[in-house]
């Protein structure tokens, strides 16, 4: 019984989300793999092979690997398939995009999103925006899974030695191509991966108002987030969003400020370390799971806060 794990990274560097994913996949027994696709990779390979509990460290190198583009990526991971009894994504974008087609080619029912693995083929998953939790027992040989990175712990960096050989790629499929990637350049921290984050909600009332966020987010050290309310409004930018529709966070510490705790948005940042609420309705749902809440007027509290540290 081996795991394989798919790598997400930019060919360049690997990405954390990698090292929660291994973590899950040690707990599901066997030897866990790591497939590195992409093109100019052989730095994430080797990044790769010295994560704790991986010992073999597969390398897909080629030219129409370098953008994953879904259909190329899941005939790379079908090619090998056979030799796995799990094959596991994190639950990124790109976890997301080709995982289905994997699980679809390999006449696999897909297990989603997990936090929790209670034995090879049983695991635990979120419904109903975290309300309930499902456990799903697999039949399938090969078993298709997305992990929740922010439910595991993440796999050492270093400390391991695993052997990194070179696989053939698989042709170009061509029905899809790259045309091209917008990016968004920020100086602070990547959200899903932050250990601070401060997010704002419609109670920042306005795109000017959220500005208010940034003097704090710069003194903490923090990336900004926002709820979907905010974002449907147009105060934040849509790679802000937090909840069950957005990025799923799990920071060591999670300011929410002007925002009411809707179950959309609980369902994305429930799992904090430490929550900290300031709002100044004192009945706004987001109390309910903060561990320190202040009541009050967010435009003034806010630069107060600020001064204080």
């Amino acid at each position: 019984m081996t795991t394989l794990v798919i790598a997400e990274h930019d060919n360049k560097e690997l990405k954390g989300a990698t090292l929660n994913t291994v973590a899950a996949a040690s707990q599901m027994g066997g030897d866990v793999h790591v497939l590195v696709l992409g093109s100019g990779a052989s730095a994430v390979a080797d990044a790769a092979k010295g994560i704790a509990g991986v010992s073999k460290v597969l390398l897909a190198d080629a030219p129409h690997l370098g953008d994953q583009l879904a259909e190329n990526a899941a005939a790379q991971v079908v090619a090998i398939a056979k030799d796995y009894s799990h094959i596991v994504f994190p639950a990124t974008a790109s976890g997301k995009n080709v995982a289905p087609r994997v699980a679809a080619l390999l006449d696999s029912a897909q297990i989603s999103d997990i936090i929790a693995v209670d034995s090879p083929d049983t695991f635990q998953r979120p419904i109903y925006a975290g309300n309930a939790i499902a456990t799903v027992q697999s039949a399938d040989p090969v078993k298709v899974i997305t992990v929740r990175t922010t439910g595991f712990d993440a796999a050492a960096a270093t400390g391991g030695s695993a052997a990194v050989e070179n696989v053939e790629a698989v042709a170009d499929s061509g029905k899809s191509s790259f045309v091209g990637r917008e990016v968004a350049k920020s100086d602070r921290p990547e959200l899903a991966g932050a250990k601070i984050v401060v997010s704002g909600g419609r109670g920042m009332g306005s795109a000017e108002n959220f500005k208010i966020l940034d003097p704090l987010a710069d003194k903490l050290g923090a990336a900004l987030g926002a709820s979907r309310a905010a974002v449907d409004a147009g105060y934040a930018p849509n790679d802000w969003q937090v909840g069950q529709t957005g990025k799923i966070v799990a920071p060591q510490l999670y300011v929410a400020i002007g925002i009411s705790g809707a179950i959309q948005h609980l369902a994305g940042m429930k799992d904090s370390k430490v929550i900290v609420a300031i709002n100044k309705d004192e009945e706004a749902p987001i109390f309910g799971v903060a561990d320190y809440g202040l009541v009050g007027d967010l435009f003034t509290v806010v630069p107060d806060l600020v001064k204080a540290l």
